[in-house]
């Protein structure tokens, strides 16, 4: 089956010009609009694969992600292999955006994919949590919100990676989500038998105060509010077991994510009384 150009679906749409013309366009923004700070970079093995894992807020822009992503360019530069997993709705429903993602290295969120990449020896950034994470209301801004997703964990152990970390906060002052309101307005479509926008079934549905909308509803793109954005890459999480048989073997892959899960939650909530002194 043969795939159109920069649709996702190949490893080789990255292109090293344009993720430098980025990160000269990103400078302004990551220096002065956010005040970004990081730090935890020596925990991103030398050299190799690994599965780098987040928690990410701020809508659709979500710039703690670009933060992350800036900073891995400025340690490792632009040859150094990476690849992010994204939603395919978006290469479906936001076109112009995902074109740019794919030339920085965005690839589908598909199992083969991400196992192509790490192959490579190349890392792979993923977020657990899609669309439920990103517009997660503000009063569960300090949580780590994977909704129960361990095909990440099935991806580590199968390919015998650690797990790394990158917690952030601050992002979720860039877009205040008042509520998801997805049970009811999933409700309302199935009963009247109306289909969701774009006939796609989004997962979340958000109430948010932000630019350029004001106060919006459903997963629109946004641009971010100024606010100061902490990230941290944590120390690599390591198992005990690896293999398909791990995988098969379900109270262990439960055992693992809440591993990942615990360890995340313990350095935000460290990072949240850092960043309140």
């Amino acid at each position: 089956m043969t795939h159109p150009p920069l649709s996702g679906w190949s490893l080789d749409d990255r292109d090293q010009k344009t993720i430098q013309t980025w990160l000269t366009q990103c400078q302004w923004f990551y220096k002065h609009y956010f005040q970004a700070e990081t730090d935890g970079w020596e925990n991103i093995p030398e050299t190799g694969a690994a599965l780098i894992v987040g928690s990410h807020n701020g809508g659709l822009a979500c710039p703690d992600m670009m933060i992350s992503l800036y900073d891995w360019f400025r340690h490792f530069g632009t040859e150094r292999l990476v690849y992010g997993l994204m939603h395919p709705h978006v290469w479906e429903v936001y076109s112009p955006l995902a074109k740019i993602a794919s030339q920085l290295g965005a690839i589908r969120a598909n199992p083969r994919l991400a196992i192509s990449a790490l192959e490579r020896g190349a890392c792979v950034l993923v977020y657990p949590g899609g669309g439920p994470d990103v517009f997660r209301p503000y009063w569960e801004r300090d949580q780590i919100k994977f909704c129960g997703r361990k095909g990440f964990i099935k991806l580590a152990l199968r390919e015998n990676v650690s797990i790394v970390p990158v917690i952030s906060w601050g992002a979720h002052d860039t877009l205040f989500v008042l509520a998801d309101i997805y049970e009811p307005m999933k409700w309302f479509l199935e009963t009247f038998k109306l289909p969701w926008l774009f006939n796609l079934d989004p997962e979340v549905f958000p109430i948010y105060l932000g630019l350029p909308w004001g106060i919006s509803f459903g997963p629109l793109m946004n641009f971010p509010l100024p606010a100061k954005v902490r990230v941290r890459v944590c120390p690599p999480i390591q198992f005990e077991r690896y293999g398909r048989e791990a995988t098969q073997d379900s109270d262990y892959v439960q055992y693992c994510y809440d591993t990942v899960v615990q360890e995340m939650q313990t350095h935000l909530n460290q990072l949240i009384k850092e960043a309140d002194y």
